[in-house]
C-alpha cells in the first residue's frame, strides 16, 4: 500500500499531540505543517525528533522525504 499525506497525518497524530496538522505531498516526498505544544521550549532539532519519534521506522521504511515546518501554537497564531 504507498503511503498517502492521510496516512502520515495519521501517524503523526497518533503519536504527538497537534492543534493543527497538515500533510502534502505526491507519494515519495511529503511536506508538512505541524503545531504541537510538545514544541514549547525546544530547539528545531528537537522538534523534529519528537515528530520522528511519533513516526517511528515508518520514517526508514515507508516515508523517504518529509519536509516539516514545526511550530507552537503562539507560533501559528503569529
Amino acid at each position: 500500500m504507498p503511503t498517502t499525506p492521510e496516512l502520515i497525518h495519521g501517524y503523526i497524530l497518533a503519536g504527538l499531540e497537534c492543534t493543527h496538522l497538515e500533510v502534502d505531498g505526491d507519494g515519495q516526498h511529503f511536506q508538512a505543517v505541524i503545531v504541537s505544544p510538545a514544541f514549547a521550549g525546544k530547539r528545531p532539532i528537537q522538534r523534529h525528533q519528537l515528530v520522528y519519534a511519533a513516526l517511528g521506522d515508518r520514517m526508514r521504511e515507508e516515508i523517504h522525504a518529509l519536509s516539516m515546518k514545526t511550530l507552537t501554537p503562539e507560533e501559528y497564531q503569529g
